[in-house]
């Protein structure tokens, strides 16, 4: 069943505060969150601070540990103060609160973004360094243990598996996640969930990545699969990245890590972001046209590019 969002009451948060920051809040800046609840509250010494309210999970505790290594690092990402402490039966860190700048940045957003996404995986902590980030969250949970295909989403009560939806979803998921357990890339650390609400920018320099519950450690090329189908965005009511956006993005990618993959490696990599697309497709079809999100013919030319049977969708 998918966890309830928490809502922390104002008297919850100044107690907490001021027990973990030394200082209870003086003013609330700002609330929002999507499967947390992330507050930026001024406390009564100044500082500005955010503080991320989310159900206790026990991935978390190697997510704060890469997002501490990575601001150690010198990555730009908000700097950790508090990690994982209770807060009301949930998981609440802060930290510094990063003014808000544009979430576009100004020139190549292909090349930036994928410049971007290549630093932070060369600057990642190994994944034998930090505590265990498994379970992937669901959207990029092909790698889940479940006997069934499909891992039950975050955000919402339902199990997939047992739902109506278009077969030719489950097909498409079914191959690419075949071919990515097959696949026997290294693991490394990275970002799971790279669109553009999670990067902040200065221009054309990046100024702050968030959202560091979505750490993840999977094969490389299915880390910059995942990015380059949401590297433009993730919501269908605006342009999100076809099938040249994301050659775009594996090519500006390996140059950037001055790479040049396999045809396996670039085979996962167009398998991971295909499972990305079907998932989300598949989590909204009760509510929205699921090609509002993967077209079928986007899904033919990404089985393609996968080396998987495009007739699949048919």
């Amino acid at each position: 069943m998918a966890e309830t969002r928490p809502s922390p009451s104002m008297a919850a948060l100044a107690e907490w505060c001021a027990r973990w920051l030394g200082a209870p809040p003086a003013a609330e800046l700002f609330r929002t969150g999507h499967l947390s609840a992330v507050t930026g509250l001024r406390l009564t010494d100044g500082r500005e601070v955010v503080v991320k309210v989310r159900p206790s999970l026990p991935r978390l505790a190697g997510c704060a540990a890469v997002h501490r290594a990575l601001w150690k690092a010198g990555f730009p990402c908000p700097e950790p103060l508090v990690d994982l402490q209770p807060l009301n039966g949930f998981a609440a860190s802060a930290e510094v609160h990063v003014p808000e700048v544009q979430d576009v940045p100004q020139g190549d957003v292909t090349g930036l973004s994928a410049a971007a996404l290549a630093r932070l995986v060369e600057l990642a902590p190994s994944p034998g360094r930090v505590p265990s980030l498994a379970p992937s969250p669901s959207w990029v949970g092909w790698d889940h243990t479940q006997r069934e295909l499909w891992p039950r989403p975050e955000d919402r009560d339902a199990d997939l598996n047992a739902s109506p939806g278009p077969q030719w979803l489950d097909r498409v998921a079914a191959a690419v996640r075949h071919r990515l357990l097959a696949y026997t890339g290294h693991p490394v650390v990275g970002h799971g969930d790279w669109h553009p609400e999670n990067l902040r920018w200065q221009g054309s320099e990046l100024a702050a990545v968030h959202d560091w519950d979505s750490v993840i450690c999977q094969p490389e090329p299915a880390i910059a699969g995942f990015a380059a189908v949401s590297f433009l965005g993730i919501d269908p009511s605006a342009p999100m990245a076809g099938e040249e956006d994301s050659a775009g993005f594996l090519d500006a990618y390996q140059r950037a890590r001055g790479l040049r993959w396999r045809s396996e490696d670039v085979a996962a990599f167009w398998a991971a972001g295909l499972w990305q697309r079907a998932f989300d497709a598949r989590t909204q079809s009760p509510d929205v046209d699921p090609e509002r999100l993967l077209t079928q013919d986007d899904a033919r030319a990404r089985l393609y590019r996968a080396g998987l049977d495009p007739d699949l969708v048919a």
